[in-house]
């Protein structure tokens, strides 16, 4: 009983890193409409990397060669994501990139299987394909079909998938502070390189409000918050669980864009955020209480 209590508070905690990272989705949009990509991660994760320190400052004592390469390898699995999303984005709509990203959500229990050998529940399993109907619904306005964009967005859904296996797998062998630590410095660091190699400037930038305010705000609540909360918390509950509740980042982007600026969704917008709705509550709930609903 105590486990499950655990379970449902890492998972509900794991929904409000989803909603962080939605809400903030509109302001990462408005900050690289005038930011480079590349240099806008660079400074969003050296804040973020400063400020982790500070909080995993009383377990520095604690750094050992295999917390430093289990941080290494999930902020390798973390940058190659984001930037094979850039580039998806450079070759086909960001409403297909959007769309293929999510199939993380899918990825993530045939890979742990894989690599793992872990069970997946049968509830969670119905709740993964729920989640990419809804997922569909929701973000898709075209046609998909196979090109370099969606290949490069293919190769991302993949690396994130890895990077929420390998976090659950990691976080429950070394200091969960100082692994999202040595995390956020390799993004930093490989968000550096890149940014100097293709970026036509890194540091050069307008700094103004609207700069200050992605970076700060994405710095603290959907980098440092975000992926603190999914570190700790997924010594908890599956890897499976954790992508099904990220699939309600576009709902929540939704939602914060409709308070915001007044965006509208379609029919058909509104039953995919339903549909994703509904696959985390499916994914909460065991196979044996579903079958006794419907057979009431």
């Amino acid at each position: 009983m105590k486990s499950k209590l655990y379970e449902l508070r890492a998972d509900l905690l794991l929904l409000s890193v989803a909603i962080a990272w939605g809400v903030t989705f509109l302001m990462v949009q408005d900050a690289i409409n005038t930011t480079p990509v590349y240099a806008f991660l660079f400074f969003r994760f050296a804040i973020a990397s400063i400020l982790m320190f500070f909080i995993a400052f009383k377990f520095l004592n604690q750094i050992n060669k295999k917390t430093i390469f289990y941080g290494i390898i999930l902020g390798i699995f973390l940058f190659s994501a984001f930037a094979t999303q850039t580039f998806g984005l450079s070759y086909t709509k960001s409403s297909i990139v959007a769309f293929i990203t999510g199939l993380n959500v899918i990825c993530v229990p045939f890979l742990a299987y894989f690599i793992f050998k872990d069970h997946i529940k049968r509830n969670v399993l119905i709740a993964t394909f729920i989640a990419v109907i809804g997922l569909y619904l929701l973000t898709m306005s075209g046609a998909l079909t196979i090109g370099k964009g969606e290949l490069l967005t293919l190769i991302c859904a993949f690396l994130f998938a890895l990077q929420i296996i390998y976090t659950g797998k990691f976080s429950k062998e070394v200091n969960v502070f100082l692994l999202v630590l040595f995390q956020l410095i390799t993004v930093t660091v490989l968000s550096l390189g890149f940014s100097l190699l293709l970026d036509n400037v890194t540091f050069n930038l307008t700094y103004d409000y609207a700069f200050f305010k992605a970076v700060l705000i994405t710095a603290i609540f959907a980098t440092v918050y975000a992926f603190l909360i999914q570190t700790y918390m997924q010594q908890f509950t599956s890897a499976t669980k954790t992508a099904i509740i990220f699939a309600m980042e576009p709902v929540s982007a939704s939602i914060f864009a409709f308070l915001a600026v007044g965006e509208l969704l379609t029919n058909i917008q509104i039953s995919g955020a339903i549909l994703i709705v509904l696959a985390t509550i499916i994914a909460e709930v065991k196979f044996k209480s579903l079958s006794h609903i419907f057979n009431r």
